[in-house]
Order: C-alpha cells, then structure tokens, then sequence
C-alpha cells in the first residue's frame, strides 16, 4: 500500500513524518493486566519525546493517546479509519499549534464511520509509515494477527509484552520490551539500534 504524503488528508505538523515513529497497535480485547507496563511504556515515549504513530482507537490506545497529550513536546501522528472531523482543529488547538500533533486520512471528510474495510486501510498506512512496533497484546484471530500475518510489519522491529498470546510476535523474532530506559537501562530505540 504505498500512498504518497500528498495523497493523505492531514491537519497539523507534515514534519513529524520525518521523525522515527513508533507504531502502537493493541487488540481491542485485551487483558487487564497489561494496562500497567503499557503505561510504563508510554512514560518512556512520553519522557523521551519518542513519536508515536496509531489509530489510537481501542480503549487501551485511547487511553494512552490522552496520556501522551499530557507530554508539552510528545510528537503525534494520529492515523483515521474514516474522513477527517471539521471541528478536530478545535478540539487539539494547542497541540496542532505546539506542532507536535498530525491527524492524517486517505478518506475523505464524507466518510464519518469506521467500517472493517477502513480499519484495516488505516493499519495498513500505519504500518508503511512506523519504523517500529510497540504492540502490547495481540489477539488470535482479531484485526491486529491479521495485519501481522500480512507481512506488512515485515523487516521492521517488534516489540512487545512476555504474554504466551504473544508468541506468534516472538517466533518472528519480536523483541522483549522491558520498561528500563526510565532508571537509566536501554530504552526501546536503542534495543532497536
């Protein structure tokens, strides 16, 4: 799925394209248990000013999108599964102004639904444009597997959770996360390096 830049409808700053992106992705279904390292994760991200790119559409991403706003100078890119809101300018006035908040779309502003079709477009442009993956908990069966065993997050890292579910990610060769860069161990991107 290659779309060029200029094909995406988009509000706010084109120039965190630029930056490594880290894709979180997580199962709609998850287990509870994971809320805490996924958090710790998002202290790194939050922290380190990593960029982080998702569709921020399972409750667990929500949560953490409201979490990495909290960040004066966390980059976002923020992927759509349908056409951009006119009143989203509104609603992340700072951010956008800050320049450290991207909506991006293929779909056009009619198009005010997520439908299957749309999600798995929208996973698709978010994984051509991350150069790494945080993915917390991956469902059998679900949305994110499907997009896994696409191959579409192929050659690029994985990171996750020590979860048994997870071992299709870590028979790929998935990485380990472990939430050290915080106390003064490796962070996510120098594991990757």
């Amino acid at each position: 799925m290659n779309i060029a830049p200029e094909e995406l409808h988009t509000l706010g700053n084109l120039d965190l394209l630029t930056l490594p992106k880290t894709a979180f992705l997580c199962s709609r279904n998850y287990p509870g248990y994971i809320e805490h390292p996924t958090c710790l994760w998002a202290v790194e991200q939050r922290t380190n000013s990593h960029c982080v790119l998702s569709g921020f559409h399972s409750l667990l991403e929500q949560t953490v999108f409201r979490y990495l706003l909290q960040g004066e100078q966390q980059p976002i890119v923020y992927a759509l599964g349908r056409g951009m809101r006119t009143n989203m300018g509104l609603e992340y006035e700072a951010e956008l102004a800050a320049d450290r908040l991207l909506f991006l779309t293929p779909f056009e502003e009619e198009l005010t639904t997520i439908t299957q079709e749309t999600a798995d477009i929208r996973n698709l442009l978010i994984a051509e444009l991350a150069d790494q993956f945080f993915i917390p908990y991956m469902a059998a069966g679900g949305n994110l597997e499907r997009l896994f065993l696409s191959g579409a997050l192929d050659g690029k890292p994985i990171f996750t959770l020590d979860l048994a579910e997870n071992e299709p990610l870590f028979r790929a060769g998935a990485e380990l996360y472990q939430p050290e860069g915080l106390l003064g161990g490796p962070t996510l991107y120098s594991m990757s390096a």
